[in-house]
This record gives structure tokens, sequence and C-alpha cells, in this order.
């Protein structure tokens, strides 16, 4: 079943970063399929601890039975509130694989597929009050703008912002077909699928709050984690990067720590060994590997 929901990416190399201690505790805050939840199990001994989080409840099904692993369907952003119901103010390392699970794009109800005909939905947690089709036919012109803009990067935010506002006044734009439609002269042939995916990427940040809680998330993770204990993030988008990248060097995610009289830093954690991507092997093997980058912390 795993290999069906989500094909692991970079598994060994994300397992690794977290340098497991037999009778450790961890946490794989991006559950998914349980590929990487199972390899950090094989590497656990009996006293050691594992706990999951995913706010899919699809993913629910693939959950783990061994006494050494708890999955808890919620948004990694409440690690530190979670962890403390069951127990354990500190852990000694944290996985995260940050983006959508090969499940939820094939899945075409979830709407999160340009290759599909379905609902625009793309809400992580389908229990979750917004969904795209809330952000695309209620928001604001200016909001649309900003939320092309920032979460999609695309040059042209203002144009596809107009022209979805001038067309839902017709009709409710409802479907993922319907918005491709309503786009269409913004998608030249040779350059559709890799626009549609901006837009996408744009709409989906926006409505599961995802730069939002992997902020929030990376700044418990200065709490949660042990002297010496491991931070292991694949992102998969340079606006995700770009946060862990900083968080990492400079345990804040804009400017520079502040120095002290002798010109020394105090920040949180240090980067260990060099951004890590997907090999031409694996990316042949599993395309959605691609775009990857794994970057490992230590907390100091």
């Amino acid at each position: 079943m795993t290999t069906e929901y989500h094909n692991p990416v970079l598994l060994k190399e994300t397992v690794d970063g977290l340098n497991i201690r037999p009778d450790g505790v961890y946490v794989d805050v991006t559950f998914g399929g349980g590929g990487h939840a199972r390899e950090i199990l094989s590497r656990l001994g009996s006293e050691g601890k594992l706990f999951g989080f995913d706010q899919d409840s699809d993913a629910l099904k693939n959950a783990i039975e061994d006494d050494r692993f708890v999955l808890i369907n919620n948004n990694f952003r409440y690690l530190k509130r979670f962890l403390r119901f069951y127990g354990h103010s500190t852990v000694d390392g944290i996985l995260g694989d940050f983006g959508v699970s090969s499940h939820q794009f094939d899945v075409a109800e979830r709407g999160f597929s340009t290759r599909f005909d379905g609902d625009l939905d793309m809400r992580m947690d389908r229990e979750g009050a917004l969904s795209a089709q809330t952000v695309v036919n209620e928001y604001g012109e200016k909001e649309l703008r900003q939320v092309f803009a920032d979460y999609g990067e695309l040059r042209n935010a203002a144009a596809l912002a107009r022209t979805i506002v001038q067309a839902r006044k017709k009709s409710k734009i409802k479907t993922t077909v319907q918005l491709k439609e309503v786009l269409q002269r913004f998608l030249p042939p040779h350059r559709q699928h890799k626009i549609l995916a901006q837009i996408y990427q744009a709409i989906r940040i926006e409505v599961n709050q995802e730069l939002e809680s992997l902020k929030e998330f990376l700044l418990q993770t200065v709490d949660v984690l042990e002297t010496g204990g491991r931070i292991s993030l694949i992102s998969y988008h340079s606006l995700e990067d770009r946060l862990v990248k900083r968080f990492i060097r400079n345990g804040m995610f804009e400017g520079e720590p502040e120095k002290d009289l002798y010109g020394r830093v105090e920040v949180p954690f240090k980067a260990v060994g060099k951004l890590i991507v997907p090999t031409a092997e694996e990316i042949s093997e599993n395309s959605r590997a691609r775009s990857a980058k794994l970057r490992i912390g230590e907390r100091l």
C-alpha cells in the first residue's frame, strides 16, 4: 500500500540525516504512506519511539501496527502541543517531507492535479474550512493577485486575478477544467504545464496555509530538539526551501542574527553537510523526486 500511496523521496539520505539512536524519540511530521516512518522504525530498538503527524485522514489507512509508533491526525504546526500531550517535551530528531503526496495528486476529486477534471478542493485536511473553490470564487481581485504573486511567483498575477474575477461574474468556477478554460489565454502549449503548476501551487499554499504552518513548525523545533538532535527536511519549491535554508543558517526567516561584542552570533542550528538532491537514477524511477531538496540541521 505504501508504494501506491506515496513513493518516499531520498529515503536513505533523509533517515541517515537523523543520525538515529536505537533508544531515541523521533518524529515524522509528514507521515503520508509511511515509507520514511518504516525506515526509522527499522533502525530503532525496543526502547525507541516514533511519532507521526499527518493532517490528511486518508493517511490513517497506512497506520503502522507497532507499539513504538503513534500516528497523530493533525497538522505539524501543533508539534509541541501533541508531543506534550503524549508526555514528551523533547525529541532526538524530526523528519519532514513537505509538499503534496502522490496519493493526493492521483485522486482526481482532491483537485490537486492539473491532469484530471475534479472539484476545486486542494485541502490537505479534508475538514478544513477553506477550499480552492472559496479562494477562486470569493477572494477579492487584490487578494487573488497577492496569492499568485507571492505563492506562484507569477509575473502576470494581476491579469490572472482580473480574468478570474470577470469570469466568475457569469458563473461560479467549480472545477479544475473550468479554471483552466478561464485562464486558457495565459497557457501557451509549450509552457502550459509549468504555468498551470505555478497557479495550482499558489492556490494550494493559500488553502493549506503551508508557509505559515512551516514557519510555526520550524520555530518549535528549537524548543523540542535535544542538543545534538537533528532536523532532516525535504522541500519541493523555492519558497519552502528558502525558509528551511535560512532557518538552519540563522534561526530566523528574514535578516541576519545580531552579533555580540566579539562579533559572534548565537544560532540554534548548524548545517550538516551540503544540500542533497536525488540522483538521476531516483528521478528516472520517481519523476516527482525531481525538485526535491534535502537539508539537515543539528541543534546546538
